[in-house]
This record gives C-alpha cells, sequence and structure tokens, in this order.
C-alpha cells in the first residue's frame, strides 16, 4: 500500500503573522513553504501583495510564487494543478511542503478538490464571446447576456471578469443548468491534509492592518502600480482589481487623494479580513491557535505535526 503525502496549512487572516510564523515553523522542522495567496502568483507586485522579502526567502525554500505576469489570467484549477504537482515533485525529494496563505479558495481547493473541467471548453463560442465582449459596451452585452442564463452569477461577477464570466455562458448553455446551480462534483484529496488557522483579537488585528498599510504605502506602493501601468498592464486587469492596487489607480487618476486611498485600503482589508474569518470557520477541520503569546510556535506544531 503506498503510503499517503502529509501536507500541512498555515492560514489565517491577511496581517495575522503568518510569514514570520512559517518561516519559524519551516526552518525548525525542514520544510519547504509553498504560497497559498492569489495575489502572490503575480510577478512584480511585491510590496501590496505583502510578498515575502528576498531575505525572507533566502531562509526557507518558497514555491508558487511569481507564477505569471500581471496580465495574464489564473483560476483556482490552474493553481491545484501546479500545487499538486509540486507536492509530488517534493516529496519524490524527500521534502515536505508548508502552504501557507490566505485565500480560502485555495485552501478549499486543495483540502476538498471539486471536479473541475467536466464541461469542456467550446472555442467557437469563446471566440464570439471575446469579440462581443471587445465590441462598444460589450463587456455589458456580455454581463447581460449571463443575468439571464444565471442572474445568481451575474451578481456575483463584476462586469470587466470577462473570462469568469464566459466560462459561467458557456457551462450554463452546454449543460441547460446555471453555472450557479451545478452539482458539486468533490473528489477525495489524494493527500492527508493538516491546517491550522491564526487567530487574533479583532481590534488587534485591525491595528495590524492599518500599520501594514501604512508601511506598504512607506515602502513604495504608489511607485509599484506606477511601473505595473507603464508596463502596459490594463487598469481593470484581473490583478489590478487586489486591494491597495484598485485604490492606488483612482489616486494616480486624480479621483482620491492618497489619505483617501490609504483610508480605502485599509478599509477594504479590514473588510477582506472579516470574510477570511467567515469563510474558514466552514472548514471543519482548521485547528485554531491564538497569534498571542510565548508558545504559539508550540501550538501550531502540535497542531499540525
Amino acid at each position: 500500500m503506498q503510503e499517503q503525502i502529509v501536507c500541512r496549512v498555515l492560514t489565517g487572516a491577511t496581517a495575522s503573522g503568518k510569514t514570520e510564523l512559517s518561516l519559524e515553523l519551516a526552518e525548525r522542522n525542514g520544510w519547504e513553504i509553498a504560497c497559498m495567496d492569489s495575489m502572490q502568483i503575480y510577478r512584480g507586485m511585491n510590496i501590496g501583495t505583502a510578498k515575502p522579502t528576498p531575505e525572507e526567502q533566502s531562509r526557507v525554500p518558497h514555491h508558487l510564487l511569481d507564477l505569471i505576469s500581471p496580465w495574464e489570467g489564473f483560476s483556482v484549477a490552474m493553481y491545484r494543478e501546479k500545487a499538486e504537482n509540486l507536492i509530488r515533485e517534493k516529496w519524490q525529494q524527500g521534502k515536505s511542503l508548508l502552504f501557507v496563505g490566505g485565500t480560502g479558495l485555495y485552501l478549499q481547493a486543495l483540502m476538498h478538490p471539486l471536479g473541475m473541467g467536466a464541461v469542456p471548453a467550446n472555442e467557437t463560442l469563446r471566440q464570439e464571446l471575446h469579440m462581443l465582449a471587445d465590441s462598444p459596451e460589450g463587456r455589458q452585452h456580455l454581463h447581460d447576456l449571463l443575468h439571464s442564463l444565471d442572474p445568481v452569477t451575474a451578481l456575483r461577477l463584476p462586469v470587466n471578469d470577462v473570462r469568469r464570466t464566459i466560462r459561467a455562458i458557456e457551462v450554463s448553455q452546454a449543460t441547460g443548468i446555471p453555472f450557479s446551480a451545478q452539482p458539486p462534483r468533490e473528489e477525495k484529496s489524494p493527500f492527508i491534509w493538516r491546517a491550522v488557522a491564526l487567530e487574533l483579537p479583532r481590534d488587534i488585528l485591525y491595528d495590524r492592518i492599518n500599520q501594514r498599510v501604512n508601511r506598504m504605502l512607506d515602502a513604495g506602493l504608489e511607485q509599484e502600480v506606477r511601473t505595473l501601468l507603464a508596463q502596459g498592464v490594463p487598469r481593470d486587469a484581473q490583478c489590478m482589481q487586489g486591494l491597495g492596487y484598485k485604490e492606488m489607480v483612482l489616486y494616480l487618476d486624480g479621483i482620491l487623494s492618497l489619505d483617501k486611498a490609504r483610508d480605502e485600503i485599509q478599509k477594504g482589508t479590514r473588510h477582506y479580513a472579516k470574510r477570511q474569518g467567515t469563510f474558514f470557520r466552514r472548514e471543519p477541520s482548521l485547528a485554531y491557535v491564538s497569534a498571542l503569546g510565548n508558545d504559539t510556535l508550540a501550538r501550531l506544531e502540535s497542531a499540525i505535526i
């Protein structure tokens, strides 16, 4: 009988202290770190994503960072495929991975994979829909089409998310069932997962968030966004909708003052942290450890080793 591979996860809300604790855990146990963050996959987006610094990455090998350029698309299914390939590769090398990040959809895809891609791509339809999206007012027309097929998904997807809108239309038309009503097809993960989430009192977490946004701005978030735009990254690109980036674009376009942009980033990040907590509470297998106290590292090890 083949030995099952054990994978470990350290998650929690943004600014809860995952990076430093993950480095200490990995160093103590000889693990390597795999990114589980949907923004840290983009090259050139370092400050606004709180990506581990070169110094931090030099302490422990890191993986699944800087996977794509900012103007490329990326899906949860693509992340899962890369992550599972990495797990097997490292296992063959005698290495174990610690997945670190707060993207709930990535966590869900790893621990409770769904049968993705059961509806094959319809390239002819995709080309037609992309042509529609590129026409005047085309994105709105495309979104209206989705609304006629699946109003639930249309309410969830922004007008500019052309890729997901097209996929939802494609699946809805192919099956005759709205994308939002597609039956879940959960598969059994080929790996054993041990996952722990960091907890912090809300007032302390929110204060950490506010301070981290200030540090990002001091570290040059404005220049990072200027550079991305100068490189040709569209303002409505998927990556530019991330917290910190969309607000800085509005600042650079003269729509927000710098102080207002700062406030909006802080507020948006606090709301995101609250949503993360709600998402994590739906995962019954997650253990929770307080990020405060001198014994946090020992309790994390106890939860996932």
